[in-house]
């Protein structure tokens, strides 16, 4: 085993870092207090090559492995959870998508741009009724001649209503159940296609999160991803690699939170002397370094597997809970080390802790985590 970084992920990292605190770390409070979705930033990302690091250069990406995009996620993350959500919606859900289930065609069509940052992709999953249970998707696809006519509501969708692309899984055989479920590409400008409100959320205030509704929304056949029937299997596998960065996203918010605590708590003076002399207060920096080194590792192992072609479903699932439940504790004790001004909006450590909740939720929340392991370990009986 080899734990060393290569020289292109560790250049990648460099220059992530860089660019996320000369870039993103001046507006990062800003984004936080208006709530204003970052156009400038994402631009920037995209001329890059973040926005299409994991996408062969063929289609228009970088070629990168998963673990230099986990790093990626991370160090962005670490500076800005509202652009690292965007940058793990964009990637491991809607780009994701079209590179390992759509057609050659669907690929040169759609990748080059959205890789490029020309555009932002996005995945309408989540509905009213279907959160957890992805199965109950209740928008429907029916097929008219050349067209696909779709019919539906999406909601709690990340970059929905200002993505170019969104991929949509709707039911096309009521009678099959999830097997009955398929995924579309929908574009932004067709007919029958609106976006409703975005969300006004706890945290991650520089993202979008948008509801989307279909009405006769007509889109070609071969937009259709795979074959009929394939939706659900292909966004398990999807979902899959989304917890990686999902996962690495809340590495990013741990790290950002104890860097925080590490230099507030060589700064502020009690009885005399810096609070990071006291036992308690190294305490719970030295638990915070722990946890998120060992999260960070098992980000680091789940993106490896993927890239070996093997099964990662459990790994990427322990990966993505113990990473977000290990940030909601450090953030945690990042406010608390800085006591009152914890609370405040002044110190970066509010808007994180508000930030990093999101992460035991997203791409299936801890629950479902701990269900998906427990069926991987226990197996049939």
């Amino acid at each position: 085993m080899d734990f060393q970084l290569t020289e292109e992920q560790q250049m990648m990292q460099r220059m992530v870092r860089d660019f996320a605190e000369k870039e993103i770390g001046p507006v990062a409070q800003e984004m936080d207090a208006s709530g204003q979705f970052p156009w400038e930033v994402i631009r920037k990302m995209g001329s890059l090559g973040l926005l299409g690091l994991p996408v062969p250069e063929e289609y228009g990406g970088c070629g990168a492995d998963t673990i230099t995009y986990a790093i990626a996620v991370e160090e962005i993350s670490r500076v800005s959870g509202s652009v690292g959500i965007t940058l793990a919606a964009h990637t491991s859900l809607g780009l994701d998508l079209i590179y390992r289930f759509g057609t050659e065609e669907q690929k040169h069509k759609y990748l080059p741009s959205l890789a490029a940052g020309k555009g932002l992709a996005a995945f309408g999953l989540t509905e009213p009724e279907a959160g957890s249970d992805a199965a109950a998707v209740k928008t429907t696809a029916v097929l008219d001649g050349e067209q696909w006519v779709i019919n539906g509501q999406k909601t709690f969708i990340t970059s929905g209503s200002i993505a170019d692309v969104v991929i949509v899984a709707a039911v096309t055989d009521k009678s099959a159940g999830a097997k009955g479920i398929s995924n579309f590409i929908g574009e932004k400008d067709t007919p029958g296609f609106r976006p409703g409100r975005d969300e006004e959320k706890m945290g991650l205030k520089g993202s979008v999160t948008s509801q989307l509704f279909f009405e006769d929304c007509r889109v070609p056949k071969g937009n259709l991803l795979g074959q009929p029937g394939e939706g659900f299997k292909q966004f398990l596998i999807t979902l899959d690699g989304g917890r990686i960065s999902i996962g690495a996203m809340a590495v990013g918010l741990a790290q950002g939170a104890l860097d925080a605590a590490v230099k507030y708590s060589k700064e502020r003076v009690q009885f005399g002397q810096p609070i990071a002399r006291f036992q308690a207060i190294q305490w719970m920096i030295a638990d915070m370094a722990t946890e998120i080194e060992a999260a960070r590792w098992m980000i680091y192992r789940a993106a490896w597997l993927k890239d070996q072609g093997v099964r990662f479903t459990k790994e990427a699932a322990m990966a993505k809970l113990y990473a977000s439940e290990a940030a909601e504790r450090a953030c945690f004790k990042a406010i608390q080390i800085h006591g009152g001004y914890g609370y405040v909006k002044e110190y970066d450590v509010e808007r994180i802790y508000r930030d990093n909740r999101l992460t035991t939720i997203g791409e299936g929340t801890s629950e479902i985590q701990r269900l998906v392991i427990a069926r991987q370990v226990l197996g049939k009986f």
